[in-house]
């Protein structure tokens, strides 16, 4: 009896660990991953009430709040500064080709007009405008895609039982049922991909709060989405391999390999188009005490490095209350911006190249051209080993300048100028057809 109990629970997690099996992807859902891995660099904005306590997303959670203590901030979220165009003129100028935003972060409050609760911008704030609503219309305008974070854990609905990892202290009766939940989740997400015209896809946070202890159904949500914009690709931060019905695959604060963060030890690597994401300082959402900023070197060898790894750079800002973004983060933009304007054929469109991660850096390759990324001239020449082809020239990419390089039995040594781009120097290499 009991190895029969055992074997019934093994296949029920089993299941439910489950994505959306059998599902094929439409030839818009391939065509819309081609072009969201081609696009190589994003914008992520985490904005929420929680931006007037100035401490972060996790505010509610970290202070312990109560739904009653925390629901006093939301009349005091009035963003009058909030201007959508200069948002998503700020991030084309980056060099950005998508923005994803949280339409609903973990405390569960909906950034836009959701008939499903009060506990939305327009119904609990005096600002009642649709922040989603009048972003996605201007990204529309101005042709970026629109992706939405929807936060699969919420710290305030009374059906999302049992509690988890998080969000124990919000005073919530110890009861509910959680089909209630998933029948809600799927309803603003239907609310979401209706509403809004087309949505480049949903960002899924959150499953790791309860991981396997509920049965999430997975496959219908994943279903409703797909059913209802068949080229809206589907993700989750579940930080493990992907599941079906999954089009690309992230990996928070960490290159696809790595696990420097913590959040990436189950985090194999799948078959689908893959993106990191990163902060500027070191919060997702604003936090009026977090000044370590990083510099524009260190984002741009990021998204440089993410490149080389055959993924794109979601890179984050979290505005503040008044709907401005913190000239820090809009001048290390600006900057971004002018360094794609000018090496941008190297990463756009580009997939990892055939040299992975080296001491020097990283290669990035798109069609017959590959292109060396020399963060750390270590050397004043560079060593590659040997190609089913030989290569035929190298040439500095900047200056087209050529440059001396020696095919031998184990490799190919190319000569570097002493002086390099302090930046990244870029070699740009052709292979014999």
């Amino acid at each position: 009896m009991l190895k029969n109990s055992l074997m019934i629970g093994l296949m029920f997690h089993a299941l439910i660990s489950m994505g959306q099996p059998g599902y094929q992807p439409t030839e818009g859902n391939l065509k819309a991953r081609e072009e969201f891995q081609d696009s190589k660099f994003g914008l992520f904005i985490h904005w929420g009430i929680y931006s007037v306590l100035g401490d972060g997303e996790w505010v509610m959670n970290n202070k312990k709040l109560t739904i009653d203590q925390y629901k006093k901030i939301a009349p005091a979220f009035n963003p009058l500064k909030f201007d959508p165009a200069q948002w998503v003129q700020m991030a084309k100028d980056a060099g950005m080709k998508y923005i994803t935003i949280t339409a609903k972060h973990h405390d569960g409050f909906a950034m836009y007009d959701s008939k499903l609760t009060e506990w939305n911008v327009v119904d609990a704030t005096p600002y009642q405008k649709d922040i989603i609503g009048m972003l996605a219309e201007e990204c529309q305008k101005q042709g970026i895609k629109l992706f939405l974070y929807y936060s699969q854990l919420d710290w305030r609905h009374p059906d999302y039982y049992p509690r988890g990892r998080t969000g124990h202290a919000s005073g919530r009766p110890e009861e509910g049922d959680f089909d209630k939940y998933i029948d809600f989740m799927n309803g603003q997400l239907k609310e979401l991909l209706t509403n809004y015209g087309p949505i480049g896809g949903i960002w899924f946070d959150g499953w790791w709060d309860l991981k396997e202890k509920v049965d999430w159904r997975l496959s219908e949500t994943y279903s409703l989405i797909h059913q209802l914009q068949p080229s809206s690709l589907v993700g989750s931060n579940h930080h493990r391999k992907p599941k079906p019905g999954e089009d690309f695959q992230m990996f928070e604060k960490d290159l696809p390999g790595q696990n420097k963060s913590g959040f990436s030890s189950g985090s194999e690597i799948g078959q689908l188009p893959l993106e990191t994401c990163e902060t500027m300082n070191r919060s997702w959402g604003f936090r009026v005490t977090d000044n370590d900023f990083k510099t524009s070197k260190d984002l741009i060898h990021y998204l440089v490095k993410a490149a080389g790894s055959n993924a794109n750079f979601l890179l984050n800002v979290g505005p503040m209350s008044t709907g401005e973004i913190q000239p820090e983060f809009q001048d290390t933009l600006k900057i971004i911006g002018k360094w794609l304007e000018a090496n941008g054929e190297t990463i756009y469109g580009t997939r990892g190249g055939p040299y992975g991660t080296r001491g020097w850096g990283v290669s990035t390759q798109k069609g017959d051209k590959v292109y060396l990324h020399v963060l750390n001239p270590i050397e004043d020449e560079l060593f590659l080993p040997k190609m089913d082809r030989k290569i035929t020239s190298a040439k500095a990419f900047q200056s087209k300048r050529k440059l001396k390089h020696v095919n031998t039995d184990l490799g190919t040594i190319i000569q570097l100028p002493e002086k390099k781009d302090k930046i990244d120097y870029i070699v740009e290499v052709t292979y014999q057809k």
